[in-house]
């Protein structure tokens, strides 16, 4: 019994001490380490936190002609490129060009020993010319015939017979120049000449290999790097807004490099194919550029912008401006106070650097793009840095600066077009005091 008792004593007491922490823990919620009460402790006491300068940067919000472009990737094509081969039979005796060089139409670029072609040639010749003198002799006679007809001192038949001979002769003089001609282009055929302008390339054959017009390699390849051509491809959503662009003169066209942002070469439109391919419902395209830099070679891969349209007058503002919450889209704006004032726009399209706001925000307010984290609708901001907006290209890109990225809702072939949903920096909205912006790239 004494030991049942004791284990009853030792359960109460025990219990007994769970229930003052528990009563602990729930008096230290109700009141900080300070003995004042937690939410006034936690705010300074009295709302000292929220006085304290949020450090913010800021931007203002400008009007912008926003250029409406849509990007892909292309591959750089050789406006046109030739295999040089031999026409002829025979020994390569030189290469009359160096590797890498650029030649004009008619250049020499090989031979090919001429002697056999060059002797058929002299044949033809001679040939033609012993015709010639028979022609000529058989003329004298025919003449002579005349006379001895008209004097009925020659029968009419030899003289029909020599006239026939005149007629043959002539002929003969005729089929004689075709075998000069056959075998004077024979003997041009084995000097070989570009038949364009533009560079060549490595050399496929070596001086004094016999060649043959039936050889499977060439001697080198010809391609012509000015102008040049991009073909890329688009999905067939995208066609209306294309051919609407086109409608009003060739369309813009850019072409990136690998960061999408430098320009190598700007062109126009040229060419939209004249049916969309069933299996990837896209739509090619093809675009001409001058390349007088050689920033495009064939066979590259580049990334291609396309201009469809300007959206003129647009108020824009820094991308990392604009925050999103479960109300949607909304800014700070700096007041004359000092304080950070939640404002709810509407926006457009939108790129990285900046967005499109169709309504909600006026130009020439002061919006705020960091310091998210711990701003609320009338915190009072302390403004430690002031950027521009990224610029906009203008209407054409050919006049854009080629290190800053023309914006617009540019996208990637495949986007959707209508650019009103673009993604952009997020946050949990603005929600009561708390609400905070998380999603902007400066924080």
């Amino acid at each position: 019994m004494i030991r049942a008792d004791r284990r009853i004593l030792m359960a109460i007491g025990a219990l007994a001490l769970a229930l003052a922490a528990g009563g602990a823990w729930q008096s230290g919620l109700r009141f900080g380490s300070d003995g004042k009460p937690a939410a006034e402790s936690a705010t300074g006491g009295g709302g000292k936190r929220r006085d304290e300068a949020v450090s913010v940067a800021t931007a203002k919000a400008r009007i912008e002609n926003v250029p409406v472009t849509i990007d892909a990737v292309g591959t750089v094509q050789a406006l046109n490129t030739v295999t040089i081969r031999t026409q002829v039979d025979g020994r390569l005796l030189r290469l009359a060009f160096t590797e890498g060089q650029d030649v004009k139409k008619g250049d020499v670029l090989a031979e090919i020993d001429p002697a056999l072609y060059k002797a058929l040639y002299d044949q033809a010749v001679a040939k033609k010319a012993q015709d010639e003198a028979n022609l000529a002799n058989a003329r004298v006679d025919l003449a002579r015939y005349e006379k001895l007809v008209a004097g009925k001192f020659l029968s009419q038949q030899q003289y029909t017979t020599q006239k026939a001979q005149v007629s043959q002769l002539e002929a003969q003089v005729r089929a004689d120049q075709a075998a000069i001609d056959n075998a004077k282009t024979t003997l041009d055929y084995a000097t070989i000449r570009s038949p364009i302008d533009g560079r060549v390339g490595i050399r496929l054959v070596d001086v004094g290999n016999i060649l043959h017009p039936s050889d499977a390699g060439g001697i080198v390849v010809v391609t012509q790097l000015r102008p040049i051509y991009v073909v890329f491809t688009l999905p067939q959503q995208a066609l209306p807004a294309v051919q609407k662009a086109q409608g009003s003169g060739p369309a813009k066209v850019r072409a990136l490099g690998s960061d999408n942002a430098t320009t190598l070469e700007s062109g126009e439109l040229s060419v939209i194919d004249n049916q969309i391919d069933q299996l990837t419902g896209t739509v090619k395209l093809k675009a001409i550029f001058a390349n007088q830099d050689l920033g495009l070679w064939p066979g590259q891969f580049v990334n291609v912008r396309l201009m469809l349209d300007t959206i003129k007058n647009a108020v824009v503002t820094p991308s990392p401006a604009v925050q999103r919450g479960p109300n949607g889209a909304f800014v700070y704006v700096l007041g004359d106070d000092g304080r950070a004032h939640m404002k709810t726009v509407t926006t457009g399209r939108q790129d990285e650097n900046i967005v499109v706001v169709t309504s909600g925000l006026e130009p020439g307010e002061t919006v705020v793009t960091s310091g998210f984290a711990r701003l609320f609708d009338g915190a009072k901001v302390h403004v430690a840095h002031t950027e521009e907006p990224a610029a906009a290209a203008t209407a054409t890109p050919s006049q854009a600066e080629p290190q800053k990225e023309p914006v617009g809702g540019h996208r990637r072939h495949g986007a959707k077009m209508d650019g009103s949903k673009n993604d952009s920096p997020r946050s949990d909205g603005p929600k009561g005091e708390n609400a905070r912006g998380e999603g902007s790239p400066g924080r």
